[in-house]
């Protein structure tokens, strides 16, 4: 296991953990750009904000995940960009769990608008899976917060 944690500490393994992260919150972002207002309609499934802010974050978030995913994939202010990941996910997590726990089956909306239709018992399994992979990717952003501070070639 020591070997392991080495191999993720290492130059390579930062790296690794920062461009997964940033091609995940690429491919999340630009479909949500393309179609604001498919995202801000599934932002509105979730039942948690006022409807008058849901217009103005279906057009602001998308850019920083955006803005995020490229300084991942880029190098350029790694721990800023694995900062703004990581609170994004923990509110993405807060979002999902929230509604799962009401019993409110919601489609992410992760990755832009779903054209499946979908039954109840197919999303609520989904959120629990989309969960488990925020988890995953909320320890790989934490990992590049706290990796050492220069991914040296």
């Amino acid at each position: 296991m020591n070997g392991f944690l080495a191999k993720l500490r290492s130059p390579w393994g930062l790296r690794l953990s920062a461009w997964l992260i940033g091609a995940v919150f690429l491919a999340a972002a630009l479909p949500k750009i393309a179609d604001p207002p498919g995202f801000a309609e599934a932002l509105h499934a979730y039942r948690l904000l006022p409807d008058a802010t849901l217009a103005p974050l279906a057009l602001a978030l998308p850019w920083l995940e955006l803005l995020a995913a490229l300084a991942l994939l880029t190098g350029l202010a790694r721990r800023s960009a694995a900062l703004i990941s990581l609170a994004l996910l923990v509110v993405f997590m807060g979002a999902l769990a929230i509604n799962l726990a009401r019993g409110n089956p919601v489609d992410c909306g992760c990755f832009g608008a779903s054209p499946v239709v979908r039954s109840v018992a197919e999303r609520l399994r989904s959120m629990r899976l989309d969960l488990a992979r925020d988890a995953l990717l909320t320890l790989l952003a934490l990992q590049s917060l706290f990796g050492p501070r220069k991914a040296e070639s």
